[in-house]
């Protein structure tokens, strides 16, 4: 009868270890951001300067694309800055000395014509009034020295602006052209430096979709990284455990392969809930709301691959 009362207490003590309560788990793995960088031209790829799988800083060269096209369109626009600049020069400078020389000699030369055609009209006037010539060729006389009067205003208006000199509504539209042509030399230095393509953010090159000597259309991605020096975990916060975590809270994560836990730090977690992904499903959470949440871990000694199962254990509340 003893032995019965011990076996029962033995077997009552192992039930209740069998119902004790199992510590919450929030299970996903290991991510990055991945950074598409794309060819804004179809232009021929002459180098790359990095390999899959290599470690990048910010600003590191990846691959470098022809820039034939844009050099000769840099030489057309340095040389209409050029042209425009000697331009706005000469009207600054206003007329040389010797085409205001050059406008009053013409001055003159009307002038001597109009006394010209003035002697020849008043001389045809008075054969006419005594009927020796006709009155064709003192009509002609008259033409001609109207003409000369209309050279002679034609001239002093040309005179009169050569001695003012630019006006100063020209100048200011040469400048606009100026600054319209440097911003276009500008704009073509920038497309040009987008020939050259480099990483964006700290990372790892996952992979470059083409070779050397290829030529990508406009748009096509050339280059794609995995940014950070560490991934992060990202994994689904069981909803009972949901109001005690926000940003900035400290979580151990447990990585496979890895021994001991990485302290991690939240840097986001959604406000929405989402049903558990089955790859991340345990046995007791399958109909439990989650929440996603992503974990930047500390900097190690390598960068731990993407994709590794990822585990954090929350402790039983006693």
């Amino acid at each position: 009868m003893k032995t019965l009362r011990i076996f029962t207490l033995a077997f009552a003590l192992v039930l209740l270890a069998a119902c004790e309560e199992q510590p919450l788990q929030a299970v996903g793995q290991l991510e990055s951001d991945r950074i598409e960088l794309v060819a804004e031209y179809a232009e021929q790829i002459v180098s790359i300067e990095v390999r899959e799988g290599q470690l990048l800083n910010t600003g590191t060269v990846i691959l470098t694309q022809d820039s034939s096209r844009f050099d000769s369109r840099l030489i057309e626009a340095r040389a209409n800055i050029t042209r425009i600049e000697a331009l706005l020069a000469e009207q600054l400078s206003g007329p040389r000395s010797q085409t205001i020389d050059a406008m009053r000699a013409n001055l003159k030369a009307a002038e001597i014509e109009q006394e010209f055609r003035t002697r020849d009209f008043d001389r045809l006037a008075g054969l006419r009034e005594q009927n020796l010539t006709s009155i064709e060729s003192v009509d002609s006389a008259e033409k001609m020295l109207e003409s000369a009067k209309a050279r002679i205003e034609m001239v002093e208006a040309q005179l009169a602006e050569l001695e003012a000199g630019t006006r100063q509504e020209k100048m200011d539209q040469t400048n606009g052209l100026l600054s319209q042509a440097r911003a276009q030399l500008a704009s073509l230095q920038i497309d040009k430096s987008r020939l050259v393509l480099s990483a964006t953010v700290s990372g790892i090159v996952d992979s470059l979709p083409f070779e050397q000597g290829e030529r990508p259309r406009a748009g096509d991605v050339v280059a794609v990284l995995l940014s950070g020096e560490q991934p992060y975990a990202r994994v689904y916060i069981p909803e009972v455990k949901r109001v005690g975590i926000r940003i900035g809270s400290e979580l151990p994560v447990s990585v496979d392969g890895l021994d001991g836990t990485l302290n991690g730090v939240v840097r986001r977690i959604s406000s929405e809930p989402s049903f558990t992904p089955y790859f991340a499903l345990t046995e007791r959470d399958r109909s439990r709301l989650s929440y996603v949440a992503e974990i930047d871990l500390p900097t190690l000694a390598e960068r731990l691959p993407d994709g590794v199962p990822v585990q954090i254990v929350f402790e039983l509340e006693e």
